[in-house]
């Protein structure tokens, strides 16, 4: 088992690594990147799940959509396009938030 010094220490290594990436390529540091990100959001998904105490066939239900789909997403096999990402959102409680990553004053080209 790790202690928490432990994992501060790999966290430590793996944000030195994405950096090291970044750096060296930053087309592949974009995709950790984006990968981090549709992480997130479903590890936000099956933790309210799990905390409504919904299986993913009752979820599935609650959306119109197949339960494969759900399954699908949750274990990364698939990335939810939006509209499916927000009936599942909207029935589990959740919504999203929209925000500037960089200031920009005009649109990028």
């Amino acid at each position: 088992m790790i202690g928490e010094k432990g994992k501060a220490e790999n966290m430590s290594d793996w944000k030195k690594y994405k950096d090291h990436v970044r750096e060296t390529s930053p087309i592949i540091g974009n995709d950790i990147d984006e990968v981090e990100e549709i992480s997130a959001i479903v590890g936000a998904m099956i933790e309210q799940r799990h905390n409504l105490e919904l299986s993913q066939r009752e979820l599935a239900q609650l959306c119109g959509i197949p339960h494969s789909s759900v399954a699908r997403i949750e274990s990364g096999k698939t990335t939810p396009n939006l509209s499916t990402l927000l009936k599942i959102f909207n029935k589990l409680g959740l919504s999203f938030s929209v925000q500037p990553t960089v200031n920009i004053s005009r649109p990028i080209k």
